[in-house]
Parts: C-alpha cells; sequence; structure tokens
C-alpha cells in the first residue's frame, strides 16, 4: 500500500493511498455495492475472494439495500474486522451526487456506532456503475471531510481512500488538495 497524501481534519487524518483495498488493515473496508448484495464483480468480487463466501452469507442474510444505504457484515478472512457494504448509484442516475454523498455519509455513521477507528473506501460507483470518477472523487472527498468536520468527537480518525490504478488515485489525490 502506497501512501499518496493526507490531509488532517481537526484530530482525524484523510489519506490517499494506491494499492489492494482487500489488504488494507483499517477496522473496517467499505464494499461498492448493488442493492441485492451480489459480490460478483469488482471490489465486491475481490472481497469475496480473499475474505472468503462467509461474507456473501451474511450479505444474503441482510437483504435488499436501497442506494444511498448500507449494510454491515463480519470480513471473514480480512484484516479488517467489519465490511460495510454502500450501495452507490448508477452514472446515469439524476439522483446520483446526492445518493453517493449518502452512501459514503452512511458508512462513515455506521463505523462511528461500531466504535471504529479507522475505514478504507474504493471509488464507490466508479467501476461497473460507470460513475465519472472525478465528481465521484470530489463527493466522497467532500462528504468525509465535511462528516469529520460536524463529528469531531467521533471515533472515526483515519478514512483512507484505497485505489487501484494510477488515473483513480490521481483524481482522488487532486481531489483532496483542492
Amino acid at each position: 500500500m502506497n501512501l499518496i497524501t493526507q490531509q488532517q481534519v481537526g484530530d482525524a487524518v484523510i489519506r490517499i493511498l494506491q494499492g489492494d483495498l482487500t489488504l488494507a488493515e483499517t477496522d473496517a473496508i467499505v464494499n461498492a455495492a448493488n442493492s441485492w448484495l451480489q459480490h460478483g464483480g469488482g471490489v465486491a468480487a475481490a472481497i469475496v475472494r480473499r475474505g472468503g463466501q462467509i461474507i456473501q452469507e451474511e450479505s444474503d442474510r441482510a437483504g435488499f439495500v436501497p442506494e444511498g444505504k448500507v449494510a454491515v457484515t463480519g470480513a471473514g478472512a480480512l484484516a479488517a474486522k467489519y465490511v460495510i457494504h454502500a450501495v452507490g448509484p448508477r452514472g446515469d442516475d439524476p439522483k446520483r451526487d446526492e445518493e453517493l454523498a449518502s452512501a459514503c455519509h452512511e458508512a462513515l455513521l455506521a463505523a462511528q456506532q461500531l466504535g471504529l477507528r479507522s475505514i478504507s473506501f474504493p471509488a464507490i460507483s466508479t467501476g461497473i456503475f460507470g460513475f465519472p470518477k472525478e465528481p465521484a472523487a470530489r463527493i466522497l472527498i467532500d462528504t468525509t471531510r465535511r462528516y469529520l468536520q460536524e463529528h469531531p468527537q467521533s471515533t472515526v480518525k483515519q478514512v483512507d481512500f484505497v485505489l487501484w490504478d494510477d488515473e483513480t488515485t490521481e483524481v482522488f489525490r487532486a481531489a483532496l488538495e483542492r
């Protein structure tokens, strides 16, 4: 995992890293999920491959999750304790910005409710769902920054965005530093 940049927000930090989300050693990782929590492709499939089928089994029990909402499961064999399944919008959804911000906020809130100190996010909705990377990065970073500013007593003190490829990493770096 390579640290690209970071920014302090009160006593918390937002970090941009390049690497494999499934290897993140934070208390929770966020899965870019679909509403039925079927982990057949993208980040979701990688999480189940590394963490084990138990993650899919727990997801099946969770049932349907609307866009902008989250469900929490254990993390199986992953280093993290939990997987927070955030259902982001498709790129052509007219309410996409609002739903992406909600998915991010709900994931941070779930981490707080679990008393977690650290969480790692992927670039939610920018893969299979086709959300353009630049507005997605801006929304995810701005929502995280606002959450940390508005919840200074939160247990969440480290928020990582773990990106796989150079292009997405650069887009998130620029969004954090703007």
